[in-house]
């Protein structure tokens, strides 16, 4: 059970996590967890580079340490990137020290300020470790979930609901993962076309 957009009530009990981002100008933040990997980033960066969009790709150290080409083209190709640990720790059911110890040696491949934690589940000790062991750290969760991991998912009823759940300044989770990628190879273009020519611009996330 997930839900494909962040009620407001959530986002106001961890207002310290950044859900959305207000501005003035028509623009989505469309986000990528769990890559980099062969074939679906590649897709994905193909994809981005057509519309001439931006976004941020919340990578998996080993993933980084395994597809090196594939992270710097990430790069090369102007998105921003975030940590999403070493090996997609879920917060809730890791000692908050090992959490701590993997995002950071995630953090030796990546460098980034910008943070999300696996499965959005984060003990509140956790943020506070992290924020002290990196400081300036954001740490980024979303307002519109696609639910492309959902194997039980048609993708047109994915796209149907992302584009129901995004509006301006909404941060949009996909995932650049074979799991996802029956599902995002069919939404992220008919989604971009739709939001484009609505007039929306794709923005990464600043660090």
């Amino acid at each position: 059970m997930y839900l494909f957009k962040t009620p407001l009530l959530l986002k106001k009990l961890y207002p310290q996590l950044i859900w959305d981002m207000k501005q003035d100008k028509p623009c989505i933040y469309l986000t990528f967890d769990d890559g980099p990997i062969p074939i679906v980033t590649p897709f994905v960066l193909n994809i981005l580079k057509q519309y001439n969009a931006k976004a941020t790709f919340f990578c998996i150290g080993d993933n980084v340490r395994k597809h090196p080409d594939i992270f710097e083209q990430i790069k090369a190709d102007g998105h921003a990137i975030g940590n999403h640990t070493y090996n997609h720790l879920k917060g809730w059911k890791t000692d908050s020290q090992d959490y701590l110890k993997n995002t950071l040696k995630a953090d030796e491949l990546l460098h980034t300020k910008l943070f999300r934690p696996p499965y959005g589940r984060i003990k509140r000790e956790q943020i506070k470790l992290l924020k002290n062991a990196i400081p300036g750290i954001k740490m980024v969760m979303w307002d519109v979930l696609s639910g492309d991991f959902d194997i039980n998912l048609q993708p047109e009823k994915c796209l149907q609901r992302v584009l129901k759940h995004t509006q301006s300044g909404s941060i949009v989770v996909f995932h650049d993962s074979l799991k996802a990628f029956n599902r995002l190879e069919y939404v992220l273009p008919k989604a971009m076309e739709v939001w484009s020519e609505a007039g929306y611009s794709f923005g990464a996330l600043s660090v």
